[in-house]
């Protein structure tokens, strides 16, 4: 059904490629689990058999073939949503394949019942939350009815029981089935059989009990998420700080139900809950980013300085820049510059610091956060994984005093989680205030000193 004999893909203005000399053979049914870092080029490779990879975007190498059509899920659901209500959103893949009118709607109903969307079929998709996104983003997909389905990260963005749901859903399919997948040990049942892929090509390919036995702890130093190897927690080296921020029955009409929230110097928050509970609204509401239509949120001198008196979301965007450190659920919608570098840059820049002292923050953050070698490539062009860690690279570098960070461990291998993990540790035991929205509940158990759930 699927095969590659010495493909590879290099994006135009990029000189490293993406992927290189991958030789792979796919049967008919078959179900795989494709691993490796973060930037091995594994979204590529799917983007490659859904065959989106066209000739002006870059430069290909080796034979590709795929026999059936091809249905993909992105990593970012918001990329693929077309249409402004959700039926109709996922009526668009039939419509376009020419599926009899009389059929579409019975595979909308179908499709919205099999990933658990509870909601009308005339909802807006603005009005989803990432989580909710998601999965309309796969009902769509299934709709269509695909003898091959890749999925990239399809439980990245979901609660729990929203994954689990997704997944059974996945189980019941009877195609052949290309999965990138970071939450491992969940979606074995889901997989027959595990390809380990690097820039360099296919380095390990069986069932995975073969596959783990006799390359589990190589995967694992190298920083694949491998069954039956934990992680240690990074607990507090003190007790919370001083007080920077609280919210008091804050609430977004629609979004976020009336909310109290207090938040600490040296301290890791968690904020947990269902897919649609509004996390993501009262981060942007922590980060001075929204407006509460009732309630207040306020912040105490030693957050806000002389603005101690105004809410954040009316300081001035760059004394806010330098207090509250922001990254969004979706990396690319805080990207404005061409090249990673520029991206770091940005912020101290505005904030008033020397050209000397840029320089060393660009160059440390590059570093820190494994970017180094990709300091001129258009943001647009990293993998997800890559993306994440230069939104957490840019609100970093301006050295606020609170972080507020919805899904930073998104696709993350093993080694970029850990170091992650590492660096928001260290930040918290140096004094500043840490809240994590996350659905990752290894993360929880590392690195959160105290947990929140929202309720929907």
């Amino acid at each position: 059904m699927i095969r590659l004999a010495g493909f590879g893909w290099r994006y135009a203005g990029r000189r490293a490629w993406a992927v290189r000399d991958v030789d792979l053979r796919i049967e008919r049914g078959e179900r795989v689990l494709l691993l490796g870092l973060s930037g091995a080029g594994k979204s590529t490779l799917l983007a490659a058999l859904a065959g989106l990879l066209t000739e002006d975007s870059g430069e290909r190498a080796g034979e590709l073939s795929v026999d059936g059509r091809a249905g993909i899920l992105f990593q970012d659901p918001q990329t693929q949503l077309v249409m402004a209500r959700c039926g109709d959103d996922v009526a668009f893949g039939p419509e376009n394949l020419g599926v009899p009118a009389e059929q579409i709607w019975p595979r909308v109903s179908e499709s919205v019942g099999s990933v658990g969307f509870g909601y009308p079929l005339d909802r807006s998709t603005h009005a989803l939350s990432g989580g909710e996104q998601q999965r309309l983003a796969l009902a769509g997909v299934l709709a269509t009815r695909p003898s091959v389905l890749l999925l990239d990260e399809p439980t990245a963005n979901l609660d729990p029981d929203g994954a689990t749901l997704i997944r059974s859903a996945i189980a019941r399919l009877d195609t052949t089935l290309v999965l990138v997948e970071h939450r491992v040990a969940e979606a074995l049942p889901l997989v027959n059989r595990v390809v380990v892929l690097t820039p360099e090509g296919v380095v390990a390919d069986g069932a995975p009990s073969s596959v783990f036995e006799r390359y589990g702890d190589e995967l694992a130093e190298g920083g694949v998420w491998v069954p039956g190897h934990p992680v240690l927690p990074r607990r507090a080296a003190s007790p919370p700080g001083v007080p920077l921020l609280a919210a008091r029955a804050a609430a977004v009409a629609g979004r976020l139900p009336p909310t109290d929230l207090d938040v600490c110097a040296g301290e890791a928050l968690a904020v947990c809950g269902p897919n649609g509970a509004g996390k993501s609204t009262l981060a942007r509401l922590l980060g001075g980013l929204t407006r509460p239509t009732s309630g207040r949120v306020t912040a105490t001198r030693p957050l806000a300085g002389d603005d101690a008196e105004l809410p954040p979301h009316r300081w001035r965007a760059a004394a806010l820049a330098t207090r509250v450190g922001s990254v969004f659920q979706n990396p690319e919608h805080q990207f404005v510059t061409a090249r990673v570098a520029d991206e770091l840059a940005l912020g101290p820049r505005r904030a008033g610091a020397t050209p000397a002292a840029v320089r060393s923050t660009v160059d440390d953050l590059l570093v820190r956060l494994r970017l180094d070698r990709l300091a001129a490539a258009n943001p647009y062009t990293l993998s997800g994984g890559e993306q994440r860690r230069l939104s957490v690279a840019t609100a970093l570098a301006t050295a606020p005093r609170l972080l507020v960070l919805d899904e930073p461990t998104f696709g993350q291998d093993r080694r970029t989680w850990t170091e992650l993990v590492d660096l928001l540790a260290k930040l918290r035991d140096d004094g500043c205030g840490v809240v994590t929205v996350t659905h990752d509940t290894d993360f929880v158990e590392a690195l959160a000193d105290r947990t929140v759930g929202l309720r929907q």
